[in-house]
């Protein structure tokens, strides 16, 4: 009895190992891995790898090319809780219209959260691209459940249709460049101040131009 109490112990710890290695093995040949590039790309997720690959520029940059009628599509994503039409109605969130340049948490009677009230401030440009950049992070606390647009384009285009809405503020400014940008500047600009697609005169072109200009690089002087 013993013994094939032992034999028994033996195949079931023999099996056991078989399985655990078999289990290591498998394992190891079909490991998961993240694919090189990502098939679907979604609305404020970060592609690993391009964290950090471009900073984004101040609002204005975006807003000196900004497009109302872009805006206008980008604001279907805010149409099932706001409309921008003068007289209309609060809904989930309140009307828009006129917004731009107005305090923040301005619309009479709307039951909005104490982490917006409580926020002060105007919808300035700047603070409107906060905003829509991140609610909870620009009033921790809001009832607001949208996640944010990401893309400083949206927002620009976005701000550019409200702001056509009742508001119609001066758009600011475009950022000055910085030393950096003006030294790339200049180091790519040609020698001698010629531009890339000059001309360059034949001899003869060259004579029938006014006295004192320069003579063409094809005179061979």
């Amino acid at each position: 009895m013993d013994d094939r109490t032992n034999t028994i112990a033996g195949w079931a710890l023999g099996a056991g190992i078989v399985a655990l290695g078999a289990a290591i093995v498998t394992g190891e040949m079909y490991k998961p891995e993240r694919p090189d590039k990502m098939g679907y790309p979604i609305e404020g997720v970060e592609v690993e790898g391009e964290k950090g690959a471009a900073a984004e520029q101040p609002i204005a940059f975006y807003l000196a090319s900004a497009d109302a009628a872009a805006g206008e599509q980008v604001f279907k994503k805010c149409g099932a809780c706001h409309n921008a039409a003068q007289g209309g109605p609060n809904a989930l969130g309140p009307n828009l219209w006129a917004a731009m340049g107005k305090p923040v948490a301005h619309v009479p009677g709307f039951p909005y959260s104490d982490a917006l009230k409580s926020h002060g401030g105007t919808w300035t440009w700047d603070t409107m691209s906060e905003w829509l950049k991140s609610p909870k992070s620009f009033a921790p606390g809001t009832k607001m459940t949208f996640a944010g647009l990401s893309k400083p384009e949206d927002r620009a285009n976005l701000m550019a249709y409200l702001n056509a809405q009742g508001s119609n503020i001066p758009l600011p400014p475009p950022p000055a460049a910085s030393p950096a940008e003006n030294a790339a500047e200049a180091a790519d600009a040609p020698a001698g101040g010629k531009a890339e697609n000059e001309p360059v005169l034949t001899q003869e072109q060259a004579a029938k131009q006014p006295e004192g200009t320069i003579e063409g690089e094809g005179t061979g002087r």
